[in-house]
């Protein structure tokens, strides 16, 4: 697995050219458009070297809307590329060259993760931009995505702790961005933009889609809708206004992903209205009823106050009215308190029983 899911999700109608990135009140971004000014903290690589170093990018890890991933080699002190198989592995991003609105997503992701530094955002090492190529040098993640984790056939199942785990480090990403000086909203939470790396500690990526959140008095910023579909709030497809609720919304579509295994779009039943969202949110304020969505894979090793707990609050993210749905560094405090609390530890695997004996009824000869 590496950084990046092979099959990119269906998505919501793209921005116009009008909707990129604009950060409100950093630098200004056309200067950064035309210049990279903001840059300073990344490495530039050579296109030829990344070329090289991905042995000509054939070393593929997926392929998303951008373009595609490629697993590349960097020298231990991140300056340049090595061959194939040495150094430190880090995961390459190629713009696809027809692809004018990914060149936008681009800038923003330089713009953001050139700037912005947390254990739970993926780390951007550098990028090129040379004639018409444009790449990015991220960490490599070798647990890939949750995406994979939680739907891919073969995959080993993730324990609840360990999903509960996942869930406190997104929840700390997004929380870090909501709490910036100039928030920033991400606008694309799913599982596939979700990464692990080799403890499954969580880190967000693909920052293409974030925008800056509203300043003074304004209680949104209006945009053309964008996003995944089924992880996009339900007001912000209706209307275009975009706020950090926006996020708390699909960050509670990733908690139930993590509770039910379910994906939040069967893709295999095309045409099919209801998503995981309708069928699951009758269950999630149910004491007992919420036993009904878990994961059968988890095969109920978990447990039920930590679930109980954690439904509830899926159940709040979800809220259709988003005044009603909690703030994420609540959310946030929320997970950690069931986390942590005494009563809500993983109980031991039941041993199974032994058949009762059966009386023997031969006659015994004396």
């Amino acid at each position: 697995m590496g950084n990046c899911c092979r099959r990119p999700p269906a998505r919501c109608a793209h921005a116009s050219s009008s909707d990129s990135a604009k950060p409100s009140n950093k630098s200004s971004f056309s200067a950064f458009q035309s210049e990279l000014s903001f840059s300073g903290s990344l490495k530039s690589f050579n296109y030829s070297d990344l070329k090289t170093t991905t042995r000509n990018f054939r070393d593929i890890l997926g392929e998303g809307g951008f373009g595609c991933v490629y697993k590349g080699w960097l020298e231990v002190n991140m300056s340049t590329s090595t061959k194939p198989g040495s150094g430190i592995a880090v995961a390459i991003k190629k713009l696809k060259l027809e692809s004018f609105q990914g060149h936008k997503e681009w800038l923003a992701e330089v713009f953001y993760l050139g700037q912005l530094r947390h254990e739970n955002l993926v780390k951007l090492i550098g990028y090129c931009s040379e004639s018409n190529n444009r790449l990015l040098v991220y960490e490599f993640m070798p647990r890939g995505c949750l995406e994979n984790h939680l739907f891919r056939r073969g995959v080993q199942p993730i324990s609840w702790t360990t999903r509960m785990s996942i869930a406190i480090g997104v929840a700390r990403g997004i929380s870090f961005l909501h709490n910036l000086d100039t928030h920033v909203i991400y606008r694309d939470l799913k599982a596939s933009n979700i990464l692990l790396d080799s403890d499954f500690n969580a880190k967000l990526s693909d920052f293409g889609l974030a925008r800056d959140g509203p300043t003074g008095d304004n209680t949104h910023i209006s945009t053309r809708v964008v996003g995944t579909q089924g992880y996009a709030a339900p007001e912000y497809v209706a209307t275009g206004h975009l706020t950090t609720k926006s996020d708390v919304y699909s960050f509670g579509v990733v908690l139930l992903e993590l509770l039910s295994g379910k994906r939040v779009m069967d893709e295999d039943k095309l045409g099919f209205e209801e998503t995981l969202v309708d069928w699951a949110r009758p269950f999630l304020n149910d004491i007992r009823g919420v036993l009904r969505i878990m994961d059968t894979r988890l095969g109920g090793q978990y447990p039920k106050k930590a679930v109980q707990g954690a439904a509830a609050l899926a159940f709040q993210c979800l809220h259709t009215d988003p005044k009603y749905r909690p703030l994420m560094k609540d959310v946030l405090a929320t997970l950690e308190q069931l986390h942590n609390s005494k009563d809500t530890r993983t109980p031991p695997k039941t041993p199974p029983r032994a058949p009762p004996e059966r009386p023997d009824h031969r006659r015994r000869r004396h």
